[in-house]
């Protein structure tokens, strides 16, 4: 019987061949995972959506309240009504701070100006602030942070007021 003798080269080449179709296959196989459509599973943020604020209230008329959780202001009118706004200004989405001693909303990137109520009082920001949807049920407000509403002017419907019984 006679022995194979294998070279160097023939081994090298084999080992190209088997190489080059391992790079293949993970090719196929990223592509077909590119592809593939992926099960949506709902995000965290959006687990949470629904932020309880509190008792209608603890809220002060003429008065603006953080909420970190939900990444908006709350805030409650003079007339009683409240709106549910965006952090992030309409311009670049900065996040814009309340400063309680001017009564106005400052962004610190381009010194954008919001009322109370979130409207534009010095450019550049194009729009008002994003409204989120309030609920008032039992005395308590919800908010949903799920879907901020875009809008470009303050409009009288957009404040949500405790309906009278």
């Amino acid at each position: 019987m006679e022995k194979e003798s294998y070279s160097r080269r023939s081994f090298l080449n084999k080992l190209w061949v088997a190489l080059g179709v391992v790079a293949f296959a993970e090719v196929v196989a990223v592509a077909i995972s590119f592809f593939k459509p992926q099960k949506a599973e709902p995000a965290a943020d959006e687990l949470d959506a629904i932020v309880i604020a509190g008792a209608v209230d603890s809220f002060e008329p003429g008065t603006v309240s953080a909420f970190v959780q939900g990444k908006f202001y709350l805030a409650r009118l003079d007339d009683g009504g409240f709106l549910a706004m965006s952090r992030n200004c309409t311009h670049l989405s900065c996040s814009v701070p309340w400063i309680s001693k001017e009564n106005k909303f400052i962004c610190p990137c381009h010194s954008s100006e919001f009322d109370i109520k979130g409207e534009v009082i010095n450019p550049p920001a194009p729009r008002a602030l994003d409204l989120y949807p309030v609920a008032i049920e039992n005395n308590i407000l919800s908010v949903d942070t799920s879907k901020p509403r875009r809008r470009s002017v303050f409009e009288p419907n957009q404040v949500v007021y405790v309906k009278k019984t």
